[in-house]
C-alpha cells in the first residue's frame, strides 16, 4: 500500500539524515533524502512531494537557495527548515522565503514529528502507530498551489466584503500565507476588521478545525498578564484553587490572535517571546515548560516601528511578530466598496433582528455616506447603519437617518436652516430623569433608558409589539429593530 505523504530529507551530515528519515519512516512517512541543493533539486525533478525538510547549511548553497526555487516554480511542497540555535535572523528569513515553519539544532525529536504532521495537516500521533487516514481532501494536498479554496472562494474570504484593489490584495495574502506557519502582523487603524483577517487566515488554514483565541492585550491589567497566557497550578498564589490554562495551552493545536499587541508591557513582551521562541510554555506554579503548538497572529494600530524606536517595544519581538505584514485599508481608501459593505451589514441587522427585507440605502444616503471620511472606519459605519435602521419608518433609509451634516457647513447651519423633513409624530411620553451626575457613557445611559422605556410600554400592552410601538409613535419595524438593537427578548402574547 502506497503512503499517504511523501518528504524529501535535505541535509548534508549523514547521521543526522539518517536520524531524521528513521523518525519520519516511523510515522508512516514515505521518505526520500539528499545532501545538497543540486541533489534535492534532482529529487524534485523526478517526482513531487508533500513536504521538504532542508538543512540551512548545505554545502552548495543554503536552504533558502531551494525555498525560493521551489516558490519561485509555484511547487505545491511545504517546505520546513532547520537552522542552527539562536539564528533568529535565519528563521526569519526562512519565513519570508515562504517556509511554512522552521526548527532549530538540537532537533528535539518530538517537536521535529509535531511540526511535520502540522504542515501536512495532521493530527499528531505517537510515535509508530503508523499513519493518519488520509481524507479525500488531504489526499489531493500535492495537487498544486492553484487550489480549490480560492476557486470556490472560501467563505472566510468572501466575510472581507469589498472589490477593491486593496481588497482583493488583502485576500489574496491572507490565501498565501495561510498555508504556512510564519507569524503575521496585521497593521491597521481602529475599526477596520483586523479580527476578521486573523480568522480568516485560521479558517482557510490547515488549522481550521483547530481553535482560534482571540486576546484583547489592552483590557488584560499588567499582573494577571501571565497568569492569563500561560495558565497556572493550584495553589500557585492566592486563589489558585484549581490548574487553568492558559490562552497558549487553549489554542493548542490552533491559532492565537494578539489584538492590540503594541499594549503589552516590556516585561510581558519578554516572556511572549520567549514562550515564541521556544515553542513552549510554564505555567506559573509549575516546575517544566509543556510544549505547545500555536500559530501567531497579531494586529495592532500603532506603528511598532515607531514604539521600537522610542523604546516602548522590544525590537526582537518586533521583528518576530512582523515576518509577513498584512495592511489593512481604512473605509476612506476604499469608497468604492462602501455600497457592498453597508448591504452586507443591513443583512446582518435584518437577520437579527428577525425581519424582511432588509432596508436600503436611498441614492441620496449612499452618496452622504460616500463624502463622510469615516475617521471610525467600517465600525463607524456600522453604529451609523444600526441608527439609521431604528429611525427609518421604511425599507428605504434616507439622509436624515443617518444623522451626518449634508455638508461641510450643514452642522453650523442646523440652528438657522428648517429641516426639510417633516418630524415623524410621536406619542408623548415621560421625559427620563437627568441623574444627578453625568453618566460616564451616555450612549450606554441612553440605551438603559430607551430599553425600560420599550420594557414598560410592551408589558402595558400585553407584550404586543405593535400595541407598544404605536404607544411610542414607532411602527411595528421600528419597534423590532430597536428590541433586536438592544437584547430584548419577551414572550409574545397575543398578535402583533
Amino acid at each position: 500500500m502506497t503512503a499517504p505523504y511523501s518528504l524529501l530529507v535535505v541535509d548534508d551530515e549523514p547521521d543526522l539524515r539518517t536520524l531524521y528519515e528513521l523518525t519520519l519512516i516511523r510515522e508512516g512517512y514515505d521518505v526520500d533524502s539528499a545532501g545538497t541543493v543540486e541533489e534535492a533539486w534532482t529529487r524534485l525533478g523526478e517526482r513531487r512531494y508533500n513536504a521538504v525538510i532542508t538543512d540551512m547549511k548545505l554545502p552548495d548553497g543554503n536552504g533558502l537557495d531551494l525555498l525560493r526555487r521551489i516558490e519561485a516554480q509555484g511547487r505545491p511542497e511545504k517546505t520546513l527548515v532547520i537552522t542552527a540555535y539562536g539564528s533568529a535572523e535565519n528563521a526569519v528569513e526562512a519565513l519570508k522565503a515562504g517556509a511554512f515553519d522552521y526548527l532549530t539544532k538540537p532537533v528535539d525529536l518530538r517537536q521535529f514529528r509535531s511540526v511535520v504532521a502540522s504542515a501536512l495537516g495532521r493530527s499528531v500521533l505517537p510515535s509508530a502507530q503508523g499513519p493518519t487516514p488520509v481524507a479525500p481532501a488531504e489526499a489531493a494536498a500535492v495537487a498544486g498551489p492553484g487550489d480549490a479554496l480560492a476557486e470556490a472562494g472560501h467563505p472566510a474570504l468572501r466575510r472581507l466584503v469589498g472589490r477593491s484593489a486593496a481588497m482583493q490584495q488583502v485576500r489574496a495574502l491572507i490565501e498565501r500565507v495561510a498555508r504556512g506557519m510564519a507569524p503575521v502582523l496585521v497593521q491597521g487603524e481602529s475599526g477596520t476588521g483586523k479580527e476578521l483577517v486573523a480568522r480568516a487566515i485560521h479558517d482557510v488554514s490547515s488549522r481550521a478545525a483547530m481553535p482560534f483565541v482571540a486576546v484583547n492585550c489592552g483590557a488584560i491589567p499588567e499582573q494577571l498578564l501571565e497568569a492569563e497566557f500561560f495558565g497556572y497550578r493550584k495553589g500557585a498564589f492566592t486563589g489558585a484553587q484549581e490548574d487553568r490554562a492558559g490562552f497558549f495551552q487553549a489554542a493548542q493545536g490552533g491559532t492565537l490572535f494578539l489584538d492590540e499587541i503594541g499594549d503589552l508591557p516590556l516585561a510581558m513582551q519578554s516572556k511572549l517571546l520567549r514562550a515564541i521562541q521556544e515553542r513552549s510554555v510554564r505555567p506559573i506554579g509549575a516546575v517544566a515548560e509543556a510544549p505547545v503548538n500555536v500559530r501567531i497572529v497579531s494586529a495592532t494600530h500603532k506603528d511598532l516601528a515607531v514604539e521600537v524606536h522610542e523604546g516602548r517595544f522590544r525590537q526582537d519581538l518586533f521583528y518576530r511578530l512582523n515576518v509577513i505584514q498584512i495592511r489593512m485599508p481604512p473605509l476612506r481608501e476604499r469608497v468604492d466598496d462602501l455600497a457592498d459593505i453597508a448591504a452586507a451589514v443591513l443583512a446582518r441587522i435584518a437577520t437579527d433582528a428577525g425581519v424582511s427585507p432588509a432596508p436600503r440605502l436611498s441614492p441620496a444616503a449612499a452618496a452622504l455616506l460616500a463624502r463622510h471620511g469615516f475617521p471610525g472606519n467600517v465600525r463607524e459605519l456600522e453604529n451609523l447603519l444600526h441608527r439609521a435602521v431604528t429611525l427609518t419608518g421604511g425599507d428605504l433609509i434616507q439622509p436624515q437617518d443617518l444623522g451626518l451634516p449634508d455638508d461641510e457647513g450643514a452642522e453650523a447651519e442646523a440652528d438657522e436652516a428648517p429641516d426639510l423633513a417633516p418630524p415623524r409624530p410621536v406619542a408623548p411620553v415621560a421625559s427620563p430623569a437627568v441623574p444627578a451626575e453625568l453618566p460616564a457613557d451616555l450612549v450606554v445611559y441612553l440605551d438603559q433608558v430607551e430599553r425600560d422605556v420599550l420594557v414598560r410600554a410592551l408589558e402595558k400592552h400585553r407584550f404586543n409589539r405593535t400595541a407598544a410601538g404605536a404607544s411610542l409613535g414607532l411602527s411595528l419595524r421600528q419597534m423590532r429593530y430597536r428590541m433586536a438593537r438592544l437584547g430584548i427578548q419577551v414572550a409574545e402574547h397575543g398578535g402583533d
